[in-house]
């Protein structure tokens, strides 16, 4: 299996969720926001096609800290590659970044991931003081701490 990406950043972001994380930017955005920061992630027939194992392995000995952020694009148009992705990187802090809302998002990955970010971005509504988001209707959602806190809350 494959997965199209625009990138994988190993620079070290702290922008993109806690910590110094590196980010792997998904090709392909239906979406389109207006003042997106990624609009070269847009077209899906751009971008290069890796797989996964080749991913997981770059991933295992490129990003020595293990926090991981997978941003766009919009990373649920490759669901089932991303599943697989996280699946095989258990021991990592993982945070996805998606425009899509939290409903829309499969309950299977929600189970894997620390972090997301959820919401399109909206231009009018921008802000640069809330970590981590980059419109004020986006929410950052810490889904461990959730999760542990709350067992109602858990993901099913």
């Amino acid at each position: 299996m494959k997965l199209n990406i625009n990138t994988i950043d190993f620079r070290g972001s702290i922008v993109d969720g806690p910590g110094v994380r590196t980010v792997l930017f998904t090709q392909g955005c239906n979406r389109r926001c207006k003042g997106c920061h990624n609009p070269s992630t847009w077209d899906k027939e751009r971008g290069k096609w890796i797989e996964i194992k080749e991913i997981i392995k770059q991933l295992r000995e490129e990003c020595k800290n293990q926090k991981l952020t997978i941003s766009g694009g919009e990373p649920l148009l490759q669901i089932e590659g991303i599943l697989t992705l996280i699946k095989n990187l258990p021991d990592f802090n993982i945070t996805l970044y998606t425009g899509y809302s939290i409903e829309e998002v499969p309950k299977e990955l929600l189970n894997h991931l620390n972090y997301i970010k959820v919401g399109p971005y909206e231009e009018e509504k921008k802000t640069t003081i809330i970590p981590y988001i980059g419109s004020t209707n986006q929410k950052f959602i810490n889904l461990k701490n959730q999760n542990n806190s709350n067992k109602k809350t858990k993901v099913q």
